[in-house]
């Protein structure tokens, strides 16, 4: 595949993603202020290349629009978003004159680029009507937009980094460092083009699209974080739920006032129509499940917890797993003694348990299938004598 073969490919790629992570986001987006500016500036920068793209250029040509006006829509769209970038970087900030400054320039430099295009007439119908150039060097014009970029880009570059250093929301740092990184691509791709501008060197233009359908693809990324963290999260809690739902199911089933609900019939059920959100769902069945467990420890035999270690590894557990497999064990036969009726006792504490964390609970419901009846069972309480 050639250069500018797989330049286009990128290009039409890194714009559908960059569309997709706009729709996708833009509701909540839209809804915090901290984060509509984000967007704001992802859509101008993705309208300025999806009119960068060869394809789009031909189906307005094909519509009626001639190639010079595409071109001149898709730099000016492109300097608003160098604009925004600005803006958003300076939004933080309590003072107004960086604001201000920014706002002036950006009127400055889109008033120069319409009212030099509009003196020029015809300077270069010839060289800014192709899709990506070659601009004439000695025009103003080209250095305000590419100028503009430059600053736009760099500037985001330092302060985004920067910022993601001191924040510590997640979502944000991943953010910030992934605007930052497309920030730094767009950078080299002006640079190469001021090149081209002044050496002609039109075999660098296929790298040069390459290098900016890539900065699409970091510009879409940036948007898509918060999702992809609660994508995780939801994946995380789903784990949680099926892994977790037989141990949580027999063990509420004998202490049955530590649950909210009943579990339902099947696991499969429990994970495809939940009562909650998979998070809380995950939350709720942890807790308790530990809270189960503290209460059968009133009927765990002493020295059980060593018998059933014992079990386990006569039958070949590893010795990562024992731990679990000997509490599993332990509490098998203790859920199995409090269904039986026997008197509970004064509790016999497991180790590991303390603080109930999701990993030992997971790495329980783990050995649960064969461990839960290893043990026997304790010896049934005696019926009463009748006098």
């Amino acid at each position: 595949m050639s250069v500018s073969r797989f330049a286009t490919q990128v290009g039409l790629y890194s714009v559908l993603a960059l569309w997709f992570a706009l729709v996708w986001r833009a509701r909540p987006a839209l809804r915090q202020p901290h984060q509509r500016a984000l967007w704001l500036t992802v859509l101008t920068a993705t309208i300025a290349i999806t009119l960068f793209q060869p394809r789009t250029v031909g189906w307005l040509t094909t519509a009626g629009a001639d190639v010079h006006s595409v071109s001149l829509a898709r730099n000016l769209i492109g300097v608003l978003s160098a604009g925004l970038v600005l803006l958003f970087m300076v939004g933080s900030t309590h003072s107004r004159r960086p604001r201000l400054s920014v706002a002036v320039g950006l009127t400055a430099a889109i008033s120069s680029l319409v009212v030099l295009d509009l003196l020029q007439g015809d300077y270069s119908r010839e060289g800014t009507a192709s899709v990506q150039g070659p601009a004439d060097p000695e025009s103003a014009y080209w250095l305000i937009l590419i100028v503009a970029h430059l600053v736009g880009d760099a500037v985001a570059s330092v302060v985004c980094w920067r910022y993601s250093l001191r924040t510590e929301d997640r979502d944000l740092v991943w953010s910030l460092r992934l605007f930052a990184v497309g920030s730094v691509l767009a950078f080299v791709f002006w640079c190469g083009y001021l090149w081209h501008l002044y050496g002609r060197t039109p075999r660098l233009l296929p790298y040069l699209s390459v290098v900016i359908g890539v900065h699409g693809f970091f510009r879409a990324a940036s948007l898509l974080v918060p999702s992809a963290t609660a994508l995780v999260r939801s994946a995380v809690a789903l784990r949680t739920t099926w892994r977790l739902w037989p141990l949580w199911r027999d063990l509420v089933t004998a202490v049955p006032q530590v649950a909210l609900a009943r579990p339902q019939r099947t696991r499969l059920r429990e994970v495809l129509r939940p009562r909650s959100p998979l998070a809380l769902q995950a939350h709720r069945q942890t807790i308790e499940t530990y809270d189960a467990l503290l209460d059968l420890q009133r009927y765990v035999r002493p020295g059980g917890y060593e018998e059933a270690r014992r079990h386990a590894r006569r039958a070949g557990v590893p010795d990562d797993r024992l731990a679990a497999a000997a509490l599993a064990g332990a509490l098998g036969q203790a859920r199995r003694a409090k269904l039986d009726g026997v008197p509970a006792s004064d509790p016999c504490p497991l180790p590991g348990v303390v603080h109930g964390s999701p990993a030992t609970l997971l790495g329980i419901a783990r050995m649960w299938p064969a461990m839960t009846d290893a043990l026997p069972r304790h010896d049934r309480p005696a019926p009463a004598r009748r006098s």
